[in-house]
C-alpha cells in the first residue's frame, strides 16, 4: 500500500525542558497522521461514530526510537497499512527529519462498535476505499 506523508512542526509544548520531544507525544503524532489518512479517504472520525457505530481504536503498539527530535524540527509522520483483517488495520509509522529516522512503529488498530465497545467488521465502503489504494 501506498505510503500517506503528514508534516508536523515540532511546538515548545511537544518537549520537555532541555528541547527534546517527550516520548509520549510520538504517539500523539502518529494518532494525527492516522487520523488525516482516514480523512484523506473521506472519512470523518465524529460521522462514523454517529452514522456507522464505527470507533477506531489502538490495540496494539510496538516502538523504537532511534534519534529524538527537537523543539521546532519539521518532521514527517509516513503510515502505510501492511495488513488488513475483518476488524483490524496493522500500520508501519515512522517518524522522520529529513532523512534521519527518528521513531518507528507498529501499530494494530481495532475497529469496535460504538455502542459496545466490542469488535466489529471494518465497513465495506471504508475498505473498497483502502483497496483503492494499494
Amino acid at each position: 500500500m501506498s505510503n500517506f506523508d503528514w508534516p508536523i512542526r515540532v511546538y515548545y509544548e511537544d518537549t520537555d525542558s532541555g528541547g527534546v520531544v517527550y516520548h509520549a507525544n510520538y504517539l500523539n503524532f502518529m494518532e494525527r497522521a492516522r487520523t488525516e489518512w482516514l480523512r484523506s479517504l473521506g472519512f470523518e472520525q465524529d460521522e462514523l461514530i454517529v452514522q456507522h457505530q464505527c470507533i477506531f481504536a489502538v490495540h496494539s503498539m510496538q516502538l523504537n526510537f532511534r534519534h529524538p527530535a527537537r523543539f521546532n524540527d519539521a518532521i514527517i509522520v509516513s503510515s502505510h497499512i501492511v495488513n488488513v483483517s475483518g476488524a483490524s488495520f496493522t500500520f508501519k509509522q515512522k517518524i522522520v527529519r529529513d532523512d534521519e529516522l527518528l521513531c518507528e512503529a507498529t501499530v494494530k488498530v481495532a475497529c469496535l462498535d460504538s455502542n459496545r465497545f466490542r469488535p466489529k467488521s471494518i465497513p465495506s465502503f471504508i475498505l473498497t476505499e483502502i483497496q483503492g489504494e494499494c
